[in-house]
Parts: C-alpha cells; structure tokens; sequence
C-alpha cells in the first residue's frame, strides 16, 4: 500500500475526480483484416484507420502545458501511425493531424497505410503515437490485431473456418466503389440522425439476425454467422441510429442473387434488399443515401439487376478505446501502457475476499481503487493484477445497517496519480434476511458481536457482485 498520507491526499483527488472527471479517450477504429500489397501496387487499407479523442481532460492538460511553458500560444494535439514492427523511425510512418468536429471531438485518419508482400506475417497491429506539438509525448497505443489477407475469398465459405465469417452482432463498415476507383470511394456513415454516404468518416454498425417473420417493432435478435438471404439489422455503434430490416444478397457482376445461402466472408461484394419491398435496395447517390429499385432478369428469375450505388463491400471492424486522466499527475512522462481490463473474477470470501482483475497492459505500478478506497494489489502478469477485496465500511457504511446496494467504479492508478477509468463497477449488495431491523437489533444482546461477525462473513461470501456497464 501507499503511504498513509500519500493515500489520504491520493483519496481527495479521487473524490474530486470521481465528482467531475477530466478523462481523455483515445478512440481507435479499424478493420479486422487488411489486403495483402503485392510488387509496386499499394492497396491501402479500407475503411482507412481512423482515431477519435475526446473527453474533457483534453484541454484541460493544454491548459497546464500553456501555464507551464510560457510563450507558447497554441498546443496541439498529432500523432504518427504505422504497423507495430516498422520500428521507431517517423519516416515509415504516417502523419495525422487531428481537426475538430462539431461534437468537440478530435479525429484523425491514416489514408495511406498498406502491408506490403515484404510482411510475411499472418497478423499485425497498428500502432498509434501521440505528441503535443510542443514535443511532449502522449504515449502509444496498439490497435486490436488486424488479420492479413491476399484477396476476397471466392470460395463458398465453411463455417468451420470461422476466421472471415461475419458472426451476428459483430461491427462492420460498408462502402462503395463506383467503377472499382479508390477516389471514389464512399463509406455507409450517419451524420445529423441521417444516413449518409462520406469521403470522409466511416461508421462501424452492429450486424445483427433477426427473425424474418417478426415486425420492426418486435425485432428479436438472433446469434449464429449472417449469410445470403437473412433478414438483418444494421445499428449505429456511435448514434444507435437503425436502418429498416434488411434481406442481405450476394452480388456477382452487378446482380442480386436470391437463391444463395451460404456465410458471409470478408471484403465480399453484398447488396441489402428493404424487407417487404417491391426490389428496393438501400443505395448511395453522391453523398445521400436512397432507395434503388432493381430491374428483374428476364432470363433468369432469381437475379435482380442492380446499380453501381447499390453494390457495397462488407468488411468486420473492431474498435479499442484507452481512458485516463492527468488531472492529479503533474508529470511528463507518457501515459503508456495504458491497461485495459477485461475481465473480473471473484475468489474467496469473508475477510479474505480476492479479485483478480483481467486485461492487458498491467504493470507493477498500477493500484486497484474501488471508487475512493484504494486496494492492496499484487501484480501477477502483464494480464492479471490480484486485490484484496475492501470491507463495505470502508466507504464510511456499516455493513450492519446496509440496506441498500453500494455500486463503486472500478479504477487503476499509477504510482504517480494518472488516472485510468474502467468500465467496470463493483456492487456490494445487502441480504435482506441477514440484516435485522433497527428495533430488533436494539433488541440484540451484548454478546451479539459472534453473531453479527458470522453474518458479516456469509454477507461477504455471498453479496459481492460484478458488473460491466455497457
């Protein structure tokens, strides 16, 4: 543990913290595979990787970098992105430079980062580094591993290679390409509450079954793989914005195919039926996005004829996002390795309660905090950090007149006060039929102490609860 008066002061910033955070997020989207470039060509990455930083804390650290650095009138933020094994030279990396959106947040985009035939491996990272453009560095960040691919697969897919199959409510990106050109290339996006088609900025959506013969209004979600034929939903990850239900097709040389029911792969080329249409299709029109109707083959009754701007390529997405704050550190060191937790796993019980805490990027110097009251912690691994569950009491309850549940947020500090939020919260709940009331506990003779210590110990053993906001 700290030292007590280092904890005490440690513990007001907390509170402080915990009443108005000043957290910065660095936001990284990218997509789950990458083609393979091959000779001179350089297939650059579709959807482009793109950062997004928000938070408050943002300004509030240039703030103190401009009263600290006099004479210096504007700090920005940039930052240079490449793949994980290209070393530390800037040169074999890609500039970004950050513009604000009208939502206040940052956003940054690598257009030109490629893999060539060079790379021999099967998977990579992304890696992300951040400076103020005073020089001081940020830190560094890892993209989730992207899968390296030399093209679409054509084969009909098998569900027991599972690694280009797109599973139901999983993330994907959907663009465009009129006549195969890169610059014309346009992304699926939502701007307004309105469905657009951007140059720009890509959205990720969550992909989801749903059953065919149910309404929009009742839309039961299913789990399994998506394939050619399913009636599907397609949700904003960002807005929770949703399109109507969707019938997804298979397209070959500009036609919808009806009759094919097989899994859906990375990069194919898909077409999105409006459930219940007389052959409307969802299109893109420049920068809108609008109804098509196909025109029956008169040949062959299971193909639909489609435009240009019906045509879009399917590609799964992942999304990793690091959270801190400077707000009680006042150094310049970088806020990297930023951990992540993933998981929480509950041990024990009675005074002995342990929680093992799951992730990546864990290092000695980090402390586990339940809300104010900071945890002894062990570090076990770059993945597992192990803490002592604290009492109830010490969030200033008595566990004997609990009666209703306490939720504190799960916190990891560094040594120096930088700051990392999780998602995560820890729940201490009572049980009703342990706790007496206040007239029969006035009751309770002097001797209850055994018994009270014996409940407290069932309590613990049986009332902490986990959970993960979403």
């Amino acid at each position: 543990r700290s030292i007590p008066y280092q904890t005490n002061l440690l513990r007001d910033g907390v509170r402080r913290y915990l009443q108005l955070p000043a957290d910065q997020t660095v936001l990284i989207l990218h997509a789950k595979v990458a083609q393979k470039s091959y000779g001179n060509e350089k297939r650059f990455f579709c959807p482009p990787p793109c950062v997004y930083l928000s938070g408050p804390g943002w300004k509030l650290k240039q703030e103190q970098i401009k009263a600290r650095d006099l004479g210096e009138a504007d700090f920005r933020v940039c930052g240079y992105m490449g793949l994980d094994s290209m070393g530390s030279s800037l040169m074999e990396t890609q500039k970004l430079s950050f513009e604000e959106q009208p939502d206040a947040k940052g956003f940054g985009c690598a257009k030109a980062l490629y893999i060539s035939d060079a790379d021999k491996r099967k998977h990579f990272r992304l890696v992300l580094k951040l400076f103020f453009s005073n020089g001081q560095e940020i830190g560094t960040f890892h993209s989730k591993l992207i899968k390296v691919i030399s093209k679409p697969s054509q084969k009909k897919q098998s569900l027991k290679n599972t690694d280009l199959c797109i599973s139901s409510g999983s993330k994907v990106s959907l663009f465009n390409r009129l006549r195969s050109q890169t610059i014309s290339t346009r992304y699926l996006s939502v701007e307004g509450g309105a469905f657009i088609a951007s140059a720009r900025q890509w959205a990720a959506f969550t992909l989801h079954l749903a059953d065919e013969h149910c309404t929009r209004s009742e839309f039961p979600l299913r789990e399994g793989y998506i394939r050619y034929g399913s009636v599907v939903q397609l949700i904003c990850t960002a807005t929770g914005i949703t399109l109507p239900p969707l019938i997804i097709r298979k397209v070959m040389k500009q036609y919808a195919l009806l009759d094919v029911d097989e899994p859906i792969s990375q990069l194919h080329k898909c077409a999105f039926q409006f459930q219940g249409s007389d052959r409307m299709y969802l299109c893109l029109s420049t920068e809108k996005v609008i109804q098509f109707q196909a025109s029956p083959c008169p040949k062959e009754a299971n193909r639909e004829l489609l435009n240009d701007g019906s045509c879009w390529t399917i590609i799964g997405t992942e999304t990793v996002e690091y959270t801190f704050s400077e707000s009680l550190a006042c150094v310049r060191e970088p806020v990297s390795p930023v951990p992540l937790i993933t998981a929480l796993q509950l041990t024990g019980g009675g005074d002995v309660a342990m929680l093992e805490v799951q992730g990546e990027y864990f290092h000695a110097h980090l402390k586990v905090w339940f809300g104010d009251v900071e945890a002894e912690t062990m570090y076990r691994s770059p993945k597992s950090l192990v803490c002592v569950v604290p009492d109830v009491s010490a969030f200033g309850s008595d566990w004997r007149w609990l009666r209703y549940p306490i939720r504190v947020p799960l916190l990891l500090i560094r040594d120096d006060g930088l700051i990392y939020s999780s998602s995560f919260t820890f729940t201490y709940t009572p049980e009703q039929s342990f706790i007496p009331g206040q007239q029969v506990l006035s009751d309770i003779p002097q001797d209850s102490d055994k018994l009270l210590d014996s409940i407290h110990q069932e309590f613990t053993r049986t009332n902490f609860h986990l959970f993960m906001q979403s």
